[in-house]
């Protein structure tokens, strides 16, 4: 993948005072994974979009870089 970044995860769990390792536990998922999301190397499914906008109480369209300017 290219250095473009397609999500805000790394923002938005900086706005909610929370962490990478935190979200993980929260999604029962592995602390690496959830790290390539927060710095755009890999990209969640949309479905787990879902479920990272459900444990950060935020609208999953917070959690995505406009392609729009």
């Amino acid at each position: 993948m290219n250095d473009k970044a397609y999500n805000r995860i790394k923002a938005v769990l900086a706005e909610k005072a929370k962490t990478s390792n935190w979200l993980a536990e929260e999604l029962g998922m592995n602390r690496t994974t959830v790290s390539k999301w927060a710095t755009n190397q890999m990209q969640p499914t949309i479905a787990t979009l879902f479920r990272i906008a459900e444990a950060l109480d935020v609208d999953v369209r917070e959690l995505l870089v406009s392609n729009r300017r």
